[in-house]
């Protein structure tokens, strides 16, 4: 289900600790507020597609959501079951193990990120709004296809002289290519999510940009997010200018939120 390169990074941990701080804590923050308004309310029914050890499932049912976790990685299937009010199961968001119209809300929180061809993620999209019920939200997360070109200056990787044809390949064909930064990936320009997701039968409703430039300010972000009154307000300023598109392409990652046409009875 995942390339072996992409397998090999999870299991040797790949990402379980990255939202706990810094940016990935900023981006865990902003998705976190962009779903308590787009998913429908609890006691929802959530399909947490490449929910990992379930960051995002555990947090959905303590809020009183029913959150079913499916991820090919079977590590992180035994983590997120472990939680408490989370299901899991080992399974592909391409062929998911799911029933129509079985949701209220889809999140494909990790699935496009590792599907290289484009077919797939339509592949992926469209069996989300196959799972989820009329009415319903699919939510995507997506990596911004200038993200890394922003964080070698942010993190001094342009001093390894490897990095730049990494960089060189994301910006000509959108796929990431390293097994030192990150793995095998591809990263949208922020036009695609939407394209993608339209082609696989639903219609799109937002394209928020998640972090912001202010993934790239370094300490002073360590700083904001110490505070809980500076994280607030940082994060109500961020909601105030998350319509504004020009600010995709300087996210580190995009949302795009969806949902079955109207009328249409859980099939795309």
């Amino acid at each position: 289900m995942l390339r072996p390169e992409v397998l090999d990074y999870y299991r040797r941990g790949g990402e379980r600790t990255r939202l706990a701080a810094g940016p990935g804590r900023l981006e865990f923050l902003r998705t976190w507020d962009v779903l308590t308004r787009a998913l429908p309310a609890a006691p929802a029914s959530v399909l947490d597609v490449g929910g990992a050890t379930g960051v995002y499932a555990g947090p959905l049912a303590a809020a009183g959501y029913r959150v079913r976790v499916i991820d090919p990685v079977p590590a992180h299937v035994a983590d997120a079951a472990a939680l408490p009010g989370v299901t899991a199961t080992v399974g592909d968001a391409r062929s998911l193990p799911a029933a129509d119209g079985e949701a209220d809300a889809v999140l494909l929180f990790g699935p496009l990120y590792h599907l290289l061809e484009r077919a797939d993620r339509v592949t992926a999209w469209r069996e989300a709004a196959r799972v989820v019920r009329p009415g319903g939200v699919v939510v995507g997360a997506t990596i911004n296809r200038f993200a890394s070109l922003f964080d070698g200056f942010v993190k001094d990787y342009y001093l390894d002289p490897r990095f730049q044809p990494v960089v060189e390949g994301a910006l000509s064909h959108g796929v990431h290519r390293s097994d030192t930064w990150f793995t095998s990936a591809y990263f949208h320009h922020p036009d695609e999510p939407a394209a993608e997701a339209s082609e696989a039968g639903l219609e799109v409703r937002r394209r928020v940009p998640v972090e912001s430039p202010l993934w790239m300010i370094g300490e002073r972000l360590d700083e904001i997010l110490a505070s809980p009154e500076r994280t607030e307000f940082m994060l109500a300023m961020l909601r105030r200018v998350e319509e504004e598109p020009s600010l995709l392409g300087a996210s580190s990652h995009v949302l795009t939120i969806a949902s079955p046409p109207a009328g249409a009875a859980g099939d795309a």
